[in-house]
């Protein structure tokens, strides 16, 4: 009897046991880590590529015991980014921003300075990334990726006796092929490079040109992109656009008939990297995974899907990297890393609060005068003739009856 009931005692007590357990892991909190970046700017898993976030969630559990879902969205433009985290939304943990705005951002209190000793990869950035305008005391981002602006163009569309310059973007013999930026600052910038005026000006003089410049390209534009650039370029119902040096390989690696150049006269020069909004309920997840981005397997990974040119030395000095980019383009590693001592370039600077108004007053300006305006009103000058030539026809024919009646 005592043996039947040790029996008994011994099995109740590995069901409570395993009950034990199963509710422990049923009941285990997962953290959700909402990073917001840039579109098409992540390993993701995708074609036999790395799934960077998936395995940010097994790397994490594995070396913390704690469950993380990383909830990754996307944003067009950096002022798209700015505009919805000032509007109050919150809960953000990582966010990609370029060097500009990344300045903007640290003046106005929008991110959390960033703890380096859970940052340890952070040497493995090259030094040329570090101690820059943006961030001059390296408190508060950690370089991703960086890259340049150039002019993407169809071979097939496009002669080459017109490449070169950014008058490229102003051919009247390509209108209706050309494709502009969807964001402020870029679209002002072709047009200042051109003019050969400091993208970062004061001066409302020197805007407003910029402006007319931009009207005047206006009517020659098929539309006004960001991500949507990918499909008009690469499935050739577009065939130039000022576009990151980066996206270029991407669209080539699907159509080879593309080509890029820098312009002669200058181009901007940008680094986006990582940063923690003041808002994040996360922050040691977050530099976890800014530390994860940072390791050799994930740098390359991301540097090889993306096609931006990498800060991080593992990268640079990996020869398996560099053949890789090699199989998108022969001169994807001159095109990515190309010799800044013959190449005018220049950082976009944070504007005082009186131009970034002008900025964004000017761009309203462009964009409500929507290039369709002529086409509006073609189309009802053409209604009101056929409508008065009903009318007519109306009277005409009550006026028959009248007279049939009368006379018949």
């Amino acid at each position: 009897m005592r043996r039947m009931l040790s029996k008994i005692v011994c099995v109740l007590t590995v069901v409570l046991l395993l009950a034990t357990v199963l509710c422990a892991c049923g009941n285990e909190e997962t953290v959700t880590l909402n990073v917001y970046n840039w579109g098409q700017y992540i390993s993701d898993g995708s074609e036999g590529t790395l799934d960077v976030n998936g395995a940010f969630e097994e790397y994490y559990y594995d070396t913390y015991g704690v469950r993380v879902k990383v909830n990754y969205t996307n944003y067009a433009s950096n002022e798209d980014m700015y505009a919805k985290l000032r509007s109050g939304a919150t809960g953000y943990d990582i966010v990609i921003p370029s060097d500009y705005m990344i300045q903007r951002m640290i003046n106005e209190g929008m991110l959390l300075p960033l703890d380096f000793d859970n940052i340890p990869n952070y040497r493995y950035i090259a030094d040329d990334m570090k101690d820059l305008f943006y961030d001059p005391e390296n408190a508060y981002s950690v370089p991703y990726t960086y890259g340049m602006v150039g002019i993407i163009y169809n071979e097939t569309m496009v002669d080459e006796v017109d490449i070169g310059s950014w008058d490229l973007m102003w051919n009247e013999k390509y209108t209706g092929k050309i494709l502009q930026f969807n964001n402020a600052r870029d679209a002002f910038g072709t047009a200042m490079y051109r003019l050969g005026i400091d993208v970062n000006t004061t001066s409302e003089a020197e805007w407003g040109q910029a402006l007319e410049l931009l009207k005047a390209q206006k009517p020659l534009v098929q539309g006004y992109v960001m991500d949507e650039i990918f499909n008009k370029m690469k499935g050739g119902s577009a065939a130039i656009s000022s576009y990151y040096a980066g996206d270029y390989l991407t669209m080539y690696d699907s159509n080879n008939d593309l080509a890029f150049y820098y312009p002669e006269e200058g181009t901007n020069i940008f680094i986006d990297a990582m940063c923690i909004p003041s808002s994040s309920q996360h922050k040691e997840i977050a530099e976890a995974y800014i530390n994860f981005m940072l390791s050799e397997e994930i740098a390359i990974a991301n540097a090889e899907y993306i096609c931006y040119a990498s800060p991080n030395t593992q990268v640079r000095e990996s020869e398996e990297y560099r053949a890789t980019m090699e199989e998108y383009h022969e001169d994807a590693y001159d095109i990515l890393y190309p010799d800044l001592d013959t190449l005018p370039t220049s950082f976009y600077r944070m504007l005082d609060t009186e131009t970034q108004s002008l900025q964004n007053r000017l761009w309203e300006e462009l964009k409500i005068e929507s290039s369709v305006g002529g086409s509006i009103y073609v189309i009802a000058t053409v209604i009101l003739i056929v409508l008065a030539l009903f009318f007519a026809w109306r009277f005409a024919v009550r006026k028959y009856r009248e007279w049939y009646l009368k006379n018949g």
